[in-house]
């Protein structure tokens, strides 16, 4: 058992040279705006709008407008979540010309997706000049709006992207773009409805419903299915004396509390140093593992090939390829490792979990799984994710009929993983694929920009690293079906299209000479 303080990694230490070639993630944190960084920032939007209109090309409208069958609107794409999968999806839509398209988001306005509400690191895990939502446009950036607010100097020193400057670029991102945003509105079902797709939502005026030809689901991480719990009885806890690290909570509320927190995620150790840092007691972090994970296969994976093409790949190899990637899962950041052993009130116990909990008192009683037992204020489950369509809400209703892995592929002996197994086995444009043949045809309209679509098309929706990538790969998928659906319509119209192109008046004042040489 390691019940000792976790010491701070030097150069020479624990992680010998890798900590040499990593750049510290918080360099360039403790930065302002500039004086003038509204003025900058108008000015960058000024420089979008003249790229945009330098960029647009084709310029025709080509979606015929359809109506429900009692003349409701129906939307061309509706998509659910407005964090920066749901924000690019609909700016790339218009360019395409795709225009008639609505995005909902449960949150308020600066509140959607993670970034300020449960994610607790100080930065991201990806390189700082990483890109995706600008889609190549160069002043959308997030290079370009951190440059424009911060200034020069201080994106050189960053080390990585802040994440609350992220949700703060996302929010002039959207409105510098006037996205057509729909917030304080949750989607709560989805069904079939004569060739479209019905979806009920609740919203400031109560719950209402509404028709859409194609419907995206870009709801993050937790669109996978839902955040798991451990094996534990935890019934018999008060709701407010634990909580998971993907729930919103106040860690300023637990100031002078004994904590213990169970995982050894970035999440779990993001968590464990909010808390020490908001004044906890002290914080107690128990990991399964051994040895803490320092190798990320996924920084490995971060190249123009694997990227674009991970999706055409044959299912054998894609099934050994995420197989890696889950059997070799991601460490925590080295912030987040950084922030917990900078407290001496921080104790790290590996290769222990827990075993079971009850309340005694005021005391969350906790047995360790090596028999020690101690005594907590408050419980942190660090304990990721499950993938399970059946647990979405809005797919509930016929979830049974989702084609997963399971059902498309059989691995190899000795090479199974039931994680991956789980994962909706998709279309090469994200939509779901129906397990059974004709038992629920609607699902090819249903598309999945979460991270569950990972095994089938690679990094994408809930991934700033692929979506450069898996952005266009979903917008190629969606223009095409609007289009093949327009393209009857189209042909009739373009046999009956009279435009005139051509002004021949300017041969007249020649028809007589031409006449005299034809002689």
């Amino acid at each position: 058992m390691n019940d000792s303080p976790a010491s701070q990694p030097s150069a020479h230490g624990t992680f010998g040279r890798t900590a040499l070639s990593l750049l510290d993630p918080r360099a360039g944190l403790d930065v302002a705006d500039l004086p003038d960084a509204a003025a900058r920032l108008g000015a960058l939007a000024e420089r979008v709008r003249v790229e945009l209109a330098l960029l647009d090309y084709p310029q025709l409208d080509w979606i015929t407008p359809r109506t429900g069958p009692a003349g409701e609107h129906v939307w061309d794409v509706l998509v659910i979540g407005a964090g920066q999968g749901g924000l690019a999806l609909a700016f790339g839509l218009r360019r395409e010309r795709v225009g008639n398209v609505l995005v909902l988001d449960r949150a308020g306005p600066g509140r959607e997706g993670p970034w300020k509400t449960y994610a607790r690191m100080l930065t991201f895990r990806s390189p700082k000049h990483v890109t995706g939502p600008d889609l190549g446009v160069p002043s959308l950036t997030p290079q370009a709006y951190y440059r424009a607010r911060f200034g020069d100097a201080a994106w050189d020193a960053l080390g990585k992207y802040p994440r609350e400057a992220w949700q703060e670029y996302l929010d002039w991102y959207r409105t510098e773009l006037d996205l057509p945003v729909r917030h304080e509105t949750e989607a709560s079902r989805i069904e079939p409805a004569d060739g479209l797709l019905r979806v009920h939502v609740r919203g400031p005026d109560g719950p209402s419903a509404l028709l859409a030809r194609k419907v995206v689901l870009a709801t993050g991480i937790e669109g996978n299915g839902d955040w798991r719990l451990p094996d534990l009885d935890l019934r018999c806890l008060p709701p407010e004396r634990f909580a998971h690290t993907n729930w919103a909570f106040d860690v300023s509320e637990h100031r002078g509390r004994r904590v213990a927190v169970l995982g050894g995620g970035a999440s779990a150790f993001d968590t464990a140093a909010a808390l020490l840092e908001a004044g906890a007691a002290g914080v107690t972090q128990f990991v399964r593992r051994a040895e803490i994970p320092n190798v990320n296969p996924a920084r490995w994976m971060e190249k123009a090939g694997f990227l674009r093409h991970f999706g055409e790949m044959d299912d054998l190899a894609r099934w050994r390829w995420m197989r890696i990637l889950f059997l070799r899962s991601g460490p925590p950041t080295q912030d987040g490792i950084n922030r917990c052993a900078a407290f001496g009130n921080y104790r790290l116990r590996k290769g222990t979990t827990w075993s079971g909990v009850a309340m005694d008192g005021d005391d969350v009683v906790l047995t360790a799984s090596d028999g020690t037992v101690g005594r907590y204020d408050f419980l942190v489950l660090g304990t990721g994710y499950t993938i399970d369509v059946r647990l979405r809400p809005e797919l509930a209703a016929f979830a049974e009929h989702i084609a997963l892995w399971q059902d498309r592929f059989t691995p190899p002996p000795g090479e199974e993983n039931p994680v991956v197994a789980h994962f909706p086995y998709l279309n090469a444009d994200l939509s779901f694929q129906e397990r059974e043949p004709g038992a629920a045809p609607f699902l090819g309209n249903i598309h999945n920009f979460t991270y569950s679509a990972t095994a089938s098309v690679g990094y994408s929706g809930a991934s700033l690293t692929g979506m450069k990538y898996g952005i266009q790969r979903l917008i190629s998928g969606l223009v095409r079906d609007l289009w093949l659906a327009e393209a009857p319509a189209a042909l009739a119209a373009i046999q009956a299209y009279e435009d005139v192109d051509l002004d021949v008046t300017p041969l007249d004042p020649h028809a007589g000479l031409q006449a005299v040489r034809a002689s």
